[in-house]
């Protein structure tokens, strides 16, 4: 190649900045805890539901609050041509609400829906962290009741357990009603307050606008005040105790093992009652895999009626670190033709016996020896040869790859297959066959 084409070929692109690509076993992965989700999902009787990737960018700074992190550093907002702001969404639940006003849902309230997809924060990437990252999610809407909490818990729970999941503890709390809630907010800005010269320079800022999050710092100066700080347990009405006690007999109910964390809160402002997080001891500082709550209220402020509700979101990338070897479907069969002539009725049979369930491998390109090593690399199990012999008839070779407990079903399928299509007949217009090995 000459210097003036190596000069004038393009730089090797590079993925946008905490953007990933998946393949191989990491798209298994992913595809490995989608599936397992949706078949929980499916077993709790919860909906699929679908929401647009880009809303308003109100619905998320009217939602989730001009305070937070979120809404103050990390969303992407930009203005569309026609001059009004929109934002990739950072979470699903302020994108499903807005559906449950502006669509009308409340019709069928409540409702038990589940969706996952890709999300959108500005923020520095790491470990199990990413500027375009996936989760699953899970949401009760208009449900008053604590055992629609449970029922989630319950989900997630499960899910991780299904997932091989392990090393994982729920971490339980309560945020209170409206009342305790301000009660609670009221003594942690006197107690921080009183403190102020040796605050971060963090919470100093969430003194003034969100001192629950206070309690999440993880500056060593902040959290000896964290560890003496109030907790909610002395403001709690006598409604948001009762709440409270009754999800915790729930959980216990359901079998699922927690923590009591009476210093756990969540990012967004709209959570109240219970809230909670499935913490992992093997992510080092991101360890939080599931993590919602209840978030009665919310709905109204995107004037739609009263609306009680809960959920809980799980990061996929994370769980794609911490679950179990995902199982991957073997080729049952590879065909091969022995010669391009061939390529036709290897064809006609690839689609038969994929319409008749089986996981058939053809390859495209290559000698009889490069194909055939080809199915071995694919784990076929067995490979069938089609040739033509010269005289009409049509050859098919089937040979067994690999041992397998299950080749007798497998050998049943395949023969059932190709006879339904390709039979001995004395009609002359019938295509004839003659199937050679061990069927």
């Amino acid at each position: 190649m000459s210097d003036d084409v190596k000069a004038q070929r393009a730089p090797k692109p590079a993925p946008v900045r905490g953007m990933q690509d998946f393949l191989g076993e990491q798209a298994e992965r992913f595809d490995h805890v989608v599936g397992r989700f949706r078949d929980v999902a499916r077993r709790f009787g919860f909906k699929p539901v679908m929401v647009p990737v880009v809303e308003a960018t109100s619905v998320f700074a009217r939602t989730l609050g001009e305070t937070t992190d979120v809404v103050s550093k990390e969303m992407y907002t930009f203005p569309d041509r026609g001059g009004d702001s929109l934002t990739l969404r950072p979470e699903f639940t302020a994108g499903i609400c807005r559906a449950y006003v502006s669509e009308g849902w409340q019709q069928f309230a409540p409702l038990k829906l589940v969706t996952h997809g890709p999300l959108f924060r500005y923020e520095r990437p790491q470990k199990g962290r990413y500027r375009q990252f996936h989760q699953i999610d899970a949401e009760v809407l208009g449900a008053a009741e604590p055992q629609a909490d449970v029922e989630l818990l319950a989900f997630a729970d499960l899910l991780l357990k299904e997932l091989g999941v392990a090393g994982v503890t729920l971490q339980l709390n309560t945020l209170g009603d409206a009342e305790t809630r301000e009660a609670w907010r009221a003594a942690l800005v006197a107690h921080f307050s009183a403190h102020r010269d040796v605050l971060s320079e963090e919470s100093l800022r969430r003194l003034e606008t969100n001192p629950l999050r206070i309690l999440d710092s993880k500056e060593p100066g902040d959290r000896a005040l964290v560890a003496d700080a109030p907790v909610i347990d002395a403001f709690l009405t006598a409604e948001a105790g009762a709440f409270f006690e009754a999800v915790q007999k729930g959980v216990q109910a359901s079998g699922v093992a927690f923590e009591r964390a009476p210093r756990l809160v969540r990012g967004f402002d709209y959570y109240r009652h219970t809230a909670f997080e499935f913490v992992s001891d093997a992510l080092g500082a991101q360890a939080t895999v599931i993590g919602g709550g209840r978030y009665d209220g919310l709905i109204e402020t995107m004037g739609g009626p009263h609306t009680p509700a809960v959920g809980w979101a799980g990061g996929i990338e994370r769980l794609m670190m911490l679950c179990g070897e995902p199982e991957v479907a073997p080729i049952e069969i590879a065909i091969v033709p022995l010669t391009v002539s061939d390529e036709g009725i290897a064809m006609e049979l690839a689609a038969l016996l994929r319409a008749d369930g089986l996981r058939v491998e053809l390859g495209f390109s290559g000698s009889e020896k490069k194909r055939f090593e080809k199915a071995k690399k694919a784990g076929a199990w067995r490979l069938l040869n089609v040739g033509n012999t010269g005289s009409g008839w049509t050859e098919l070779r089937l040979r067994n790859l690999v041992a397998n407990e299950d080749a007798e079903p497998v050998r049943a399928r395949i023969l059932r297959s190709i006879k339904r299509a390709f039979h001995h007949s004395d009609d002359p217009e019938t295509r004839m066959i003659k199937i050679f090995g061990p069927l």
